[in-house]
């Protein structure tokens, strides 16, 4: 146990240490942020515009990534949702790991695998960012960890998943979050550098999806 919190404390070390880098958007508008704050209001209908400069060329500021790191996502495969504490004063929180790690699980293969620190790291980024302009919602994982036997059967039934896929590692999830244009989404995710971006459109407002993960920085459209 304590190998394994030392390793997952040092990859979020060295994952923030980059982040600190990364050029992400910020606006001083506050006007923008009540703009958003109403279009993601359950009244609102259809997708989220974004405010015109959500990517600012202002640095995220370092007590961002300081400060206690809650994610809250929800799993349409399982029905299962939750809003866990994951990362505090510098150290991961070792329960609240473990049910990420369950809920990023292969739902039909039935198996938990580590999610990498890094992932995570780019999702509760996401989230937080967005929060920022009043968007408080959970992130939807549409997949996280994939065994080989249904990797194998999304290639098969024509939905695209690549042989060597990062969900095989624990190192990918393709997520979305409701009423935000996913054309925002991705470009936010991509900002992170952290890893592999893919744009999946699909027909009506809930149709598509973004593959984030953590291997080499590349964009593609599926």
């Amino acid at each position: 146990m304590s190998s394994r919190r030392k390793f997952l404390q040092k990859s979020l070390f060295l994952t923030a240490s980059g982040l600190f880098s990364t050029e992400l958007a910020l606006t001083s508008s506050k006007a923008y942020a009540k703009d958003a704050a109403v279009a993601a209001s359950p009244d609102a209908p259809g997708l989220m515009e974004p405010p015109p400069d959500i990517f600012d060329a202002q640095l995220v500021d370092l007590e961002f990534w300081l400060k206690p790191r809650v994610l809250e996502v929800t799993r349409p495969a399982s029905g299962e949702s939750a809003k866990l504490l994951y990362w505090k004063d510098g150290e991961i929180q070792e329960s609240a790991y473990q049910q990420l790690c369950h809920l990023l699980r292969d739902v039909q293969g039935k198996k938990t695998v580590p999610i990498d620190p890094k992932l995570l790291e780019t999702l509760w980024g996401t989230q937080a960012f967005i929060a920022r302009y009043g968007i408080v919602q959970p992130l939807e994982i549409l997949s996280g960890y994939r065994t080989p036997s249904t990797n194998q059967h999304l290639i098969e039934t024509g939905v695209p998943a690549a042989r060597k896929s990062l969900h095989l590692e624990g190192r990918a999830a393709d997520i979305r979050l409701a009423q935000l244009d996913a054309d925002v989404l991705g470009g936010l995710i991509r900002s992170f550098r952290q890893g592999g971006v893919g744009f999946y459109y699909r027909p009506g407002n809930r149709g598509g999806w973004i593959h984030t993960d953590t291997g080499l920085q590349r964009t593609w459209k599926g």
